[in-house]
């Protein structure tokens, strides 16, 4: 673990505030739910808890299945990364943090189909990336107990291709199951 050299006091109800320097760098906002552990050596852990993290391997098989099916690049993300990655290599793009265009459109509970072929300026999946390798995408939020906790995205880098209305609709789709699913 890093020393950040920030000491906080435990009130009397047992609390601590984590300082606003941790919290931004963390992307951990009002009301995000924590993960309390101790580890091995008896320390406190504070981890952000991710529910769709809980699932990862129900993700991948989502993802895995949505790409033979579309032939589209597919991931899931929670709030802050992706979580699963399937038809392009996972060092790409998994685990990465979620550019702040795609967390506008969660946060907005937007879902984007956009097509470069139909003029769309592409939107960037990751924060390092800058979108213009890509030349269609879809969008769709995973909403579960009326949250937004992540989302579903259809990708591709192949020219001319166009994500239409199926492509949307089987996204659509999946992203209901998977928030059903977690909501049970």
């Amino acid at each position: 673990m890093r020393a950040t050299g920030i000491v906080r006091r435990i009130d009397e109800l047992g609390r601590v505030v984590i300082p606003k320097e941790i919290r931004r760098t963390l992307r951990i906002r009002e009301g995000d739910p924590l993960e309390i552990y101790t580890d091995h050596d008896g320390e406190v852990v504070l981890k952000k808890y991710s529910p769709i993290g809980e699932i990862a391997a129900i993700a991948k098989d989502y993802t895995d299945s949505l790409f033979r099916s579309l032939g589209h690049i597919c991931c899931i993300s929670d709030r802050d990364m992706l979580v699963s990655v399937s038809g392009t290599s996972r060092s790409e793009l998994m685990e990465k943090p979620l550019s702040r265009e795609v967390e506008a459109a969660m946060t907005n509970r937007e879902t984007l189909q956009l097509n470069a072929a139909a003029n769309a300026r592409m939107i960037p999946i990751a924060a390092e990336e800058d979108g213009a390798s890509y030349t269609a995408q879809i969008l769709v939020p995973i909403v579960a107990e009326g949250e937004v906790i992540g989302s579903l995205i259809l990708l591709s880098r192949e020219s001319g291709v166009r994500m239409n209305e199926i492509d949307l609709k089987v996204a659509e789709t999946t992203a209901g199951i998977v928030g059903r699913q977690m909501e049970q």
